[in-house]
């Protein structure tokens, strides 16, 4: 039939996260991390697993973070 538009469904999971993460480690990237009670902190990501992030921060206490609690974060420049 010509003009039908694909039902496929997106898939719930692109498993990017790892590598994503990964690189952020092992290039030693400064990120900010903006929580859901709209704080942030700044730092590196030292570790991670399936629930949450080591952020690990000059001058002050490393953090463990929950993924649950992250709105979302982004490289430092």
């Amino acid at each position: 039939m010509a003009g039908k538009i694909s039902q496929a469904k997106a898939p719930d999971h692109t498993f990017q996260e790892v590598r994503y993460l990964q690189r952020l480690i092992d290039d030693q990237v400064p990120v900010r991390v903006r929580l859901s009670d709209d704080q942030e902190v700044e730092g590196m990501i030292e570790f991670y697993d399936a629930r949450f992030i080591r952020l690990t921060r000059k001058g002050s206490p490393n953090l463990f973070l929950f993924k649950q609690d992250i709105k979302y974060l982004y490289e430092m420049p």
